[in-house]
């Protein structure tokens, strides 16, 4: 199995949107949207902008 996105509705009634790596796992999810669309339009922004998304590590 490869990574996937996934998208459910809510106990809400709202779309969201949880990226599943290839061993199952739930690696993040996205806010509540009130559209499918809207989720499908984040998941596309996430694969046209995270490659080339900085990493802001507030850690130190």
């Amino acid at each position: 199995m490869a990574y996937k996105f996934v998208i459910k509705k809510d106990e809400a009634g709202e779309f969201r949107v949880t990226f599943v790596a290839s061993n199952g796992e739930s690696m993040f999810a996205t806010e509540g949207y009130s559209s499918k669309a809207s989720a499908k339009n984040a998941i596309d922004s996430m694969k046209k902008n995270g490659p080339d998304a900085e990493i802001d590590d507030q850690t130190d």
